[in-house]
């Protein structure tokens, strides 16, 4: 009789072990597809992370080049304005025409320099494929609809 007590309380340990066995085995899969899952999250991020940074760097080298362009592009502009007077295909003798930079860059005071003025101009010099501005599209439909006027402004002052 003890023998069988002895089983059966040998036998419910077993069952009590192996129920134990099975329910640590579900727990410790479940840790491991936790601890996997944040690795192969953290991974991702690092790679993530990586990546972007070899993006950003790219795109600020690009920018960088793009803008560097741009404001060559522009110097060359501003400098040509200012020469182009003397260029051999200029129509007009560079004597006659003064730089104003905006909102125009030249008037140009045709034959003014040989005693017979034949026309003011308003010039705009353009490099490229660049549009009139706003404000230069307005002044040119000012002085196409003829909207322009001379005058003389006399200011008085305590010293005359």
């Amino acid at each position: 009789m003890i023998e069988w007590i002895i089983l059966s309380i040998l036998l419910i340990a077993l069952i009590y072990l192996f129920w134990h066995y099975l329910k640590l085995r579900g727990e410790i899969e479940t840790r491991a597809r936790k601890i996997f899952e944040e690795w192969k999250v953290a991974e991702l991020n690092e790679k993530a992370k990586f990546l972007f940074e070899s993006w950003k760097r790219e795109e600020e080298k690009r920018i960088r080049e793009d803008a560097i362009k741009k404001s060559e592009m522009v110097i060359k502009g501003k400098v040509i304005e200012h020469l182009i007077p003397f260029f051999p295909d200029f129509r007009y003798n560079p004597k006659d025409a003064r730089f104003v930079g905006s909102p125009v860059d030249f008037l140009i005071f045709d034959g003014l320099s040989e005693g017979k003025l034949r026309k003011i101009v308003f010039a705009e010099v353009k490099t490229g494929k660049s549009d009139l501005s706003n404000r230069e599209r307005l002044v040119k439909e000012c002085i196409e609809s003829k909207k322009v006027v001379y005058e003389t402004i006399y200011y008085k002052t305590k010293w005359t």
